[in-house]
């Protein structure tokens, strides 16, 4: 009996060592660079070239009434000498007028710009969770964190870096592969 100890023994000992360490490295922490995976991120390219291009047309829009109102500011200006004191002051409020809806049109532009700029920043955001989710729950991970450069994670080894393989399979998940 004594003899049938000793081998169980051995093998319940090898097997928690085994144990420990398969479960040890099962919870690894890992990580990824969230800027590193919006700007590889086929997705972000996309959505920022979309939005470029609105963007600049509504610059482009407000550019346009600006050099309008500028134009028939000069003919004012050519004008004003010709022009009654009833005739100056009517040109002088519509002027004035229109200047202060191209302000407020260049504000609403603006407020415009910022909201699709978040509202794109935002949905290029929600691929890239939604997708470390999925991998991380492939893969057997308790936890990934996001580093952002901003000091959340002061320290890493590279081999807890799995920003490039997620960037890989955010890409070919965007682009259908």
């Amino acid at each position: 009996m004594n003899k049938l100890a000793l081998p169980l023994a051995l093998i319940a000992l090898i097997g928690s060592v085994f144990s420990f360490f398969y479960f040890q490295s099962q919870s690894e922490l890992v990580y990824v660079d969230v800027n590193k995976l919006l700007e590889g991120y086929d997705r972000t390219k996309v959505e920022q070239e979309a939005f470029n291009k609105k963007a600049t047309t509504l610059k482009a829009n407000v550019d346009s009434l600006i050099v309008d109102w500028q134009n028939q500011l000069k003919k004012y200006e050519k004008e004003r000498a010709s022009m009654s004191k009833k005739e100056k002051e009517l040109q002088q409020e519509l002027l004035n007028g229109k200047q202060q809806q191209i302000n407020n049109y260049q504000q609403a532009v603006q407020r415009q710009i910022q909201e699709e700029d978040q509202k794109m920043t935002q949905t290029v955001i929600n691929d890239i969770n939604d997708y470390v989710k999925e991998y991380g729950k492939n893969n057997g991970f308790k936890i990934i964190f996001g580093a952002g450069g901003n000091g959340n994670i002061m320290y890493a080894h590279e081999a807890s870096d799995l920003t490039r393989e997620v960037l890989e399979g955010l890409n070919k998940s965007y682009q259908g592969i």
